[in-house]
């Protein structure tokens, strides 16, 4: 009796370590989940070209630019896919137009190529060439409202979060990302839009910008003035010129009341035809597919934000994002398993409404039947830090597809099929409304939807190699439904996909050597592309 007691002690002493064991690894694995990022990720190795490393001294040599800032000389840079490290010769801290002029004369007189780069959130080499001078645009940020002409003139180096600050609390952005991220110049270099479905893309409210070309000259553009160039620098990944300042419309800071409602997919484009796109207070929508298995990309959760009438309202300064780590850790726990991802979806579901920051009272006390009521400037405030993670051999990637209206049941069809034959680790699926856009390199040549993608992929070749068979697939897909895929993101697509994508892409090249013939303006994409 004793002998067996003493195995059962010693079987439930294993046992307890074995518990204490999983209860310490699990709670460091939910630790690492939801870490702060402890800088910039380096996943992989600066890309080589067969010309050796660029020699650090030489750049030194002639590196001397006087009255303008050196804030990297040689190194390396990467972008936030964190798998496009790349050597250049140096990065320009601009903070004045004569920065921009003199760093030009300079990349001419030693014939280097020049990009410029915002937050870098582009992720097909945009914002960068091997051996080129890149010219950091962050601190050329400079913001003025005219409150008389209802718009508000910008360096491009501001954030649209600065901007926010800025209007808040009576005006608001009119076109934008629908994260406040990114700088004015990265948007307006891919004409980016969001979840004003009524304004359309950026391009829509740019009232006029001025551009320093490659020679060092500055040109004003418009819809109207310089129309052919106003086009090539809207969605133009800058090979045009650098945006020296934009002026844009801005709109009232309205008070919506935010909706939600569950509906099948394929109950989007009639409902979005009959109803939303008809009734003109509904200010902002968006949806989100759902990502979980048993429903997957079946489910769409629809987000409205309709206009309440009345001034008899308190406005709240506008708010960073809050539970910074918890929102990570749901994030992250969704990259885990279908069991996961079955949870982040049932929160969004039934969960993350009931928790929503309500930013608008009523002078008197408001009603506990009365719906939440926020900002126009609220639902877009938010600089998603939860996106960013400690995790050293992951990362998260986005694409978007602009698909015709007609077409949205099929494509989604197409897009399950091929998303579940590749095991893809499908982490967001968000739908947004675009109009026909009129700038050169058009994504949108017709009304259509467009269905941004956020993917979690390891950073290995094996990563790269599932990465690169899905996006191939998926711009197979988005070319047989007569859509467009949307250029800023990685560069897995051939030449011939670009073409049958892009028709006009070869005109767009003509013009750039028109306005650049010295080949001044460059990157990845074009070195890769144009050649």
């Amino acid at each position: 009796m004793r002998k067996f007691s003493s195995k059962f002690k010693t079987g439930a002493s294993a046992v307890a370590v074995l518990v204490v064991l999983f209860g310490v690894y699990g709670f460091r694995k939910l630790q690492a989940l939801a870490a702060d990022p402890t800088g910039e990720k380096d996943c992989r190795p600066a890309e080589g070209d067969g010309q050796g490393k660029i020699d650090l001294q030489q750049i030194k040599a002639i590196a001397p630019l006087q009255g303008v800032k050196w804030s990297q000389l040689g190194g390396s840079i990467n972008d936030a896919s964190c798998l496009n490290r790349t050597e250049i010769y140096g990065i320009v801290a601009v903070r004045s137009v004569e920065d921009i002029a003199k760093a030009l004369q300079f990349a001419r007189d030693n014939k280097l190529p020049v990009t410029t780069a915002g937050v870098r959130h582009s992720m097909g080499g945009q914002a960068f060439r091997k051996g080129g001078i890149v010219l950091d645009m962050r601190s050329f940020n400079k913001i003025v409202l005219n409150e008389s002409a209802r718009s508000v003139t910008v360096q491009p180096g501001a954030t649209w979060h600065d901007i926010q600050n800025a209007l808040h609390p009576r005006f608001a952005v009119r076109a934008m990302q629908s994260t406040d991220i990114f700088s004015v110049g990265g948007s307006i270099s891919v004409n980016a839009h969001g979840m004003d479905h009524q304004a359309g893309a950026l391009a829509k409210s740019i009232k006029s910008m001025r551009v320093m070309l490659a020679d060092g000259s500055i040109k004003t553009v418009s819809p109207t003035e310089n129309a052919e160039l106003f086009n090539l620098v809207v969605g133009g990944y800058g090979l045009f010129g650098v945006i020296v300042e934009a002026e844009l419309d801005i709109a009232d800071n309205l008070v919506y009341q935010t909706g939600r409602r569950l509906l099948d997919y394929k109950e989007f484009p009639a409902l979005f035809s009959g109803e939303i796109e008809k009734d003109k207070n509904i200010g902002l929508m968006y949806g989100h597919l759902s990502t979980a298995p048993s429903t997957f990309l079946r489910e769409l959760l629809l987000y409205t934000y309709t206009k309440v009438d009345g001034t008899d309202f308190k406005r709240e300064p506008l708010g960073e994002v809050s539970g910074v780590k918890l929102r990570r850790l749901t994030v992250n726990l969704s990259k885990q398993g279908s069991l996961f991802q079955e949870m982040k979806w049932f929160s969004e579901k039934h969960i993350e409404h009931r928790m929503e920051n309500c930013t608008v009272t009523r002078a008197q006390a408001i009603g506990s039947a009365e719906a939440c009521l926020v900002n126009r400037n609220d639902p877009m405030h938010d600089s998603v830090p939860y996106l960013r993670n400690a995790l050293a051999e992951d990362t998260d990637i986005l694409h978007e597809y602009f698909i015709p209206r007609s077409q949205f049941v099929s494509f989604v069809d197409g897009m399950r099929k091929i998303m579940t034959d590749n095991k893809t680790n499908l982490l967001n699926a968000s739908v947004r409304v675009v109009h026909q856009e009129e700038n050169f390199l058009t994504y949108s040549p017709e009304p259509a939807f467009s269905l941004v993608l956020y993917i979690n992929q390891s950073t290995d070749d094996e990563g790269n190699r599932r990465m690169k068979k899905v996006t191939e697939e998926l711009i197979d897909l988005t070319i047989a439904h007569k859509g467009r895929f949307f250029l800023p993101y990685q560069l897995y697509y051939s030449r011939d996909q670009l073409q049958r994508s892009y028709p006009q892409i070869n005109e767009f090249f003509a013009a750039k050597k028109k306005y650049d013939p010295d080949g001044v303006f460059t990157n990845t994409f074009y070195q890769k592309y144009a050649s």
